[in-house]
Parts: C-alpha cells; sequence; structure tokens
C-alpha cells in the first residue's frame, strides 16, 4: 500500500468517481471544485494545510467537448494551463509532489510510436492546452507527468474508427497502474495496446459499427505511443 496521504484535484470528475470506487490501496482525499478551487491559490493552500497531502494528483480538467477549447480559449487556458500553474506554484512552496495527468494529444499524430523524448506539437486546442500545462510542471523537478490515452467503460460511442491508431485504455486500467506509476517521476506515456479504434471498441462491445476516418475529422489517425518506459516500471 502506497501510504502517504495523496490529494486528488477534480474529485468529482469521470477517472475521479471511477478511482474513489475501485480504489487499489492509495490514502485518496478527493477534493471537489468548491474545496480546490485551482484557479484561487488560496483555495488550493488552504485544502492543503488542511489535508497535509505527500502528494497531488491533479485529475482537474477542461476536456469534453472538444469543441470547447477552440471557442472558448479562455476557459481552456485558465484551467488547464493557470489553474495547473497555481497548483505547481504551491507544491513547490511546500515540496510537494505533483502527479499530473496530461494526453498523447501532445504529440503531432502523423507518424505514431511517439516516445516521451518525441518533439510535441499538439494537433489541436485541448492539446496545446495540456502542454501549457505540462511546461510549469516540468519546471519543478517533484512531479510526474502521465501522458495518458483513456476512456470511459463501456465505450461511449455506436461507431468507431478503424483507421485511426492510438492506444485507448478504460480508467479502470489506469486505476489498476496508479500505486506503481505514483512513485515515479518525469514523463511516461500511459495507455493500452496500439491498435484501431475499432479494435479497442469491440472487445467489449460486438455491435461496435466499423467506420473510416475521412479527410474531413481533421484528426491525425496515427497517434500510438511507445510503451517501452511503462512495461518496464509495470514488470
Amino acid at each position: 500500500m502506497f501510504k502517504q496521504k495523496i490529494l486528488v484535484t477534480g474529485g468529482n470528475g469521470r477517472f475521479a468517481k471511477v478511482l474513489k470506487k475501485q480504489n487499489p490501496g492509495l490514502n485518496l482525499y478527493f477534493a471537489s471544485k468548491k474545496e480546490c478551487n485551482i484557479l484561487d491559490e488560496k483555495s488550493i493552500l488552504t485544502v492543503i494545510k488542511k489535508i497535509k497531502p505527500s502528494v497531488v494528483l491533479h485529475t482537474a480538467a477542461l476536456s469534453r467537448p472538444m469543441k470547447i477549447h477552440e471557442h472558448n480559449i479562455i476557459k481552456s487556458i485558465e484551467l488547464n494551463i493557470v489553474g495547473t500553474a497555481n497548483l505547481v506554484k504551491i507544491c513547490s512552496k511546500l515540496k510537494i509532489k505533483i502527479v499530473y495527468f496530461s494526453t498523447s494529444y501532445v504529440y503531432e499524430g502523423r507518424k505514431g510510436n511517439y516516445s516521451e523524448d518525441s518533439p510535441l506539437k499538439p494537433f489541436n486546442n485541448y492539446g496545446l492546452s495540456k502542454l501549457g500545462g505540462e511546461c510549469s510542471v516540468s519546471m519543478y523537478k517533484n512531479s510526474l507527468i502521465l501522458r495518458i490515452t483513456m476512456t470511459e467503460k463501456p465505450f461511449m460511442y455506436k461507431k468507431a474508427y478503424n483507421n485511426l491508431i492510438s492506444n485507448y485504455m478504460y480508467h479502470e486500467d489506469l486505476v489498476k497502474m496508479l500505486p506503481k506509476l505514483i512513485k515515479e517521476r518525469g514523463i511516461i506515456n500511459v495507455g493500452g495496446k496500439s491498435q484501431s479504434v475499432y479494435s479497442f471498441a469491440k472487445k467489449n462491445n460486438d455491435k461496435i459499427i466499423k467506420i473510416k476516418a475521412n479527410s474531413n475529422l481533421k484528426m491525425p489517425l496515427q497517434q500510438s505511443m511507445s510503451l517501452k518506459k511503462l512495461y518496464k516500471i509495470m514488470k
């Protein structure tokens, strides 16, 4: 068991709810947006002084719908960049480790098999906003960045692309990995087997409809990451 106290931001979010339900032996405290407003440094400091965590697991973020990052860049910047920077500033002052949930969208997505050292070139504003958060986290050495590709279970769509290659996994899969991952520092790609989104979805839903992504999708199709570092840690 990882006995150190862990403060989870975004305590009512999609992943946090799964983590709360299937806690794999972590000493967790889930802070709601009301209790820990990442845009208010006083709010952050108050909950940290109350809980006295050794680690902050930063899951609070603006993600879906993806269009919001194009239509409301201020909200995207505030929540994913400024809010993350606020947490890093306080964690660095108090010498608390921060674990940041990033995304595979920080990579260009045109060649695939991206390693943690590959050049970064986000293909949409969501990826840019998460990379912005990464920048502040990377400046603080007592930190861990997880570039994650995950989704809810069951797969939330009736159709899936057979030519978009990624590393999708379910929230439940990451929950199982966390006790080992949370001890690390640096940057780690986190996901499942490299495969088409259709192949991933079909394993839990035989009725999923196979479709092909075309140029109108405006999304690169080779989004897979190298998971060598992850596999080594999980062994």
